[in-house]
């Protein structure tokens, strides 16, 4: 695993649209993905220690953010041929484990992850109305092996809100750190 950490966000960087398979063959866009008042695009897996740590956190702040007119969508980007812990069946096995409420998407080529500029898993694509880019940040403090401070703030979950209702994300963000993705 090598730990790799997002670059800063690039305020209105548009988002890049997809057609990917979920793990039940159905095909998703980025229209069929938007949501109406923001949308967050997810580069996530099932084996990084990184997104096994936060994945309950961040299935509860993506229920919390439905309600104010936010739809997310995971992607996961990794070679699975060489990580067979991410292959599509166990993709499925994972969003049902942690409860999904958004589509797991398979980028198989890796050609989405690389227009998107994904480093790591996760790695966080917030986006206003307007589908610009307002956030490139992290969950929150947590790390495998250690939960956030009690107290401490949820990042994503507040850049989100502030992004629905304002159309603008968070000037100070601090970047999201994971494995980095498994390329072919």
């Amino acid at each position: 695993m090598a730990l790799t950490h997002t670059p800063v966000c690039d305020f209105g960087r548009p988002a890049v649209d997809f057609s990917l398979p979920d793990v039940d063959g159905r095909l998703w866009s980025l229209t069929d993905c938007r949501g109406e008042r923001a949308t967050l695009v997810m580069f996530i897996c099932n084996h990084c220690p990184y997104v096994k740590a936060i994945c309950d956190a961040l299935v509860q702040d993506m229920q919390a953010l439905a309600g104010l007119g936010v739809r997310a969508v995971g992607i996961m980007p990794n070679d699975y041929s060489s990580y067979p812990e991410d292959a599509p069946e166990r993709m499925r096995e994972f969003a049902r484990a942690h409860g999904f409420g958004f589509p797991y998407l398979i980028d198989d080529t890796q050609a989405v992850a690389r227009a998107y500029g994904a480093v790591c898993t996760p790695d966080f694509f917030g986006y206003g109305r307007d589908l610009r880019l307002q956030y490139r940040g992290r969950l929150d403090a947590t790390t495998p092996g250690r939960p956030a401070p009690e107290g401490s703030p949820r990042e994503l979950l507040e850049a989100m809100t502030l992004i629905a209702q304002t159309g603008r994300g968070p000037r100070q963000q601090t970047p999201s750190m994971g494995c980095s993705i498994k390329w072919r």
